[in-house]
């Protein structure tokens, strides 16, 4: 069953550790951690929430604390586990600039968080980057225009940028110690 973006990346927060939905809007405000990749609002937050319970992949859970008001704390399921898993092991990934700028940093987030190792996950990406580069180089030999060669050029550029990026990705989960996938 696929499941469309973002309940992914919240499963994985959820994984991580229960949360109220407040805590998970957190994560797409902070630059320092989905921020730079989401724009999420409240709305699409609780509408997300609202459908992954319907689902039965989260479960949600009223606390009171004193003065605070109610919150709605929320869990992953074994479903929901089962649907994170499926996602982060995803055998073929897309060489969409989108989906590497929103889909694999979010894997790569989530897979860091749960302290799982990140280097299959760049591997595959880049395998997936190189495939479609392979295509483009062949489409370019068979070109019938200039304007059809252009695109063709530019979408060559963008993937091999794509992959040198993952080589630095790569590079510097080896590296920093500070931002290295857990053991």
């Amino acid at each position: 069953m696929r499941i469309p973006l973002p309940d992914e990346t919240i499963l994985g927060l959820l994984a991580a550790s229960p949360q109220h939905g407040y805590q998970l809007l957190a994560h797409f405000q902070a630059k320092s951690e989905l921020g730079r990749v989401w724009t999420l609002s409240r709305s699409q937050l609780y509408a997300v929430l609202k459908r992954l319970e319907a689902s039965g992949a989260v479960r949600g859970q009223n606390f009171s604390s004193g003065s605070s008001p109610t919150r709605r704390v929320y869990t992953l399921t074994e479903q929901g586990r089962r649907l994170l898993d499926a996602w982060l092991q995803q055998p073929q990934l897309s060489a969409s600039m989108r989906q590497i700028r929103v889909q694999f940093i979010s894997r790569v987030h989530i897979a860091g968080l749960l302290g799982l190792p990140t280097g299959a996950l760049i591997a595959r990406q880049r395998q997936a980057c190189l495939a479609q580069l392979q295509q483009v180089q062949e489409a370019q030999k068979r070109a019938g225009s200039p304007s059809e060669m252009m695109v063709l050029d530019f979408l060559q550029g963008q993937l091999e940028a794509a992959v040198d990026w993952l080589d630095r990705c790569e590079a510097l989960l080896a590296s920093s110690p500070h931002i290295q996938e857990k053991q």
